[in-house]
């Protein structure tokens, strides 16, 4: 058993000292660059999800969410004295 784990100890040993280490950002973009080059239905999955993300954020903000200092107020001192007033309240 003794000899087993030696050679066991032995091949890791070598491994590790072969192997040549980078950094963690760079280890972590590695690991999620791999994993999406290999995606089939993934690949399918994350281009609904950015085109899902894209109208949410573009469309909705563009209709619904108008810009309501700058309809209502002409000055930046206005702006801000609209804001600071409504932060206080």
């Amino acid at each position: 058993m003794d000899e087993l784990y030696g050679k066991i100890y032995f091949c890791c040993d070598i491994f590790n000292r072969n192997m040549k280490i980078k950094s963690i950002p760079y280890n972590i973009f590695r690991f999620y660059y791999d994993g999406f080059r290999s995606m089939t239905v993934g690949k399918k999955l994350w281009t609904i999800i950015l085109i899902k993300l894209a109208v949410m954020f573009l469309f909705f903000k563009l209709f619904f969410f108008p810009n309501y200092l700058n309809s209502h107020y002409k000055t930046n001192e206005e702006k801000s004295l609209h804001v600071i007033e409504q932060l206080i309240k």
